[in-house]
Formats: C-alpha cells, structure tokens, sequence
C-alpha cells in the first residue's frame, strides 16, 4: 500500500534560503515541499490547501505578515491549531524563544542552522502529528 507524502509547508520570503530547505526537506522520504514567499500566501494555501498541510516551517521577519502572526492565526484556527510549526530564523534578539514557545511553536532554529538536526526534528514532528 502506497502512502500518501507528507506535505510541509515551508514559508521564507528569501530565496536562497527556501532553495535550501526546499533540497534539505525534498531529500526525506515520502515528503512533499510547498513553498510560500510570504506569510500571506501561507495563510491562503492553509485555508485552501490542493493537499493537506502536515507540518509548517517558517521564518519570522517577513515583509507584510511576519511569521508572529502567521502563527497566532494557525494556532487560533480550529482546522490547523495543532499543526507542527517550526521556526528557522536569524532573528537574535533574546525574548523570541519565549514568545514562539508561548504560542505553541514545536520547534526552533537559529540560523546558521545544523541541516542534520533540522531535518531530523521535522521527521520527529511529522512523524508524531496526528490531524484531528
């Protein structure tokens, strides 16, 4: 019996950096890459998804819609409030673990990153997620 891939969302309004994770991610087995180039385009493809969504991995500092509010608005929809988010962010200022954590984020990456590691927390994440 086939599996159905798992599908991540991967929200990064640099590009190099979405190429990067979009190789990184695209390397695990059965999984499906979506990218987004803002938060706004997130928010549509979650609300109107051609597949379901199985886990986000977002930047914060995003022109528009950062990825703060991408999250309050995921975690405050009844549809997608448990989804895996992960944060990867070069974001160094001291009180953002706090704040992710309080919004119920699953996961977050300082950049540089260990590819390694963050490949293996979105497996772990992935793997553990069970949609309502």
């Amino acid at each position: 019996m086939k599996t159905m891939p798992r599908v991540v969302l991967v929200v990064e309004d640099a590009e190099f950096c979405a190429a990067t994770l979009e190789v990184l991610f695209g390397s695990m087995s059965n999984v499906k890459i979506v990218t987004a180039s803002s938060a706004e385009q997130a928010w549509d493809l979650l609300r109107n998804p051609a597949e379901p969504i199985g886990a986000i991995v977002t930047d914060l500092h995003m022109p528009g819609m950062d990825g703060f509010e991408l999250i309050d608005r995921v975690r405050a929809d009844v549809n997608h409030a448990t989804l895996p988010i992960m944060v990867i962010t070069g974001s160094i200022e001291p009180d953002v673990p706090e704040r992710l954590r309080r919004r119920g984020v699953d996961a977050v990456f300082a950049k540089p990153y260990s590819p390694a590691l963050v490949r293996d927390k979105l497996e772990q994440l992935i793997d553990d997620f069970k949609p309502d």
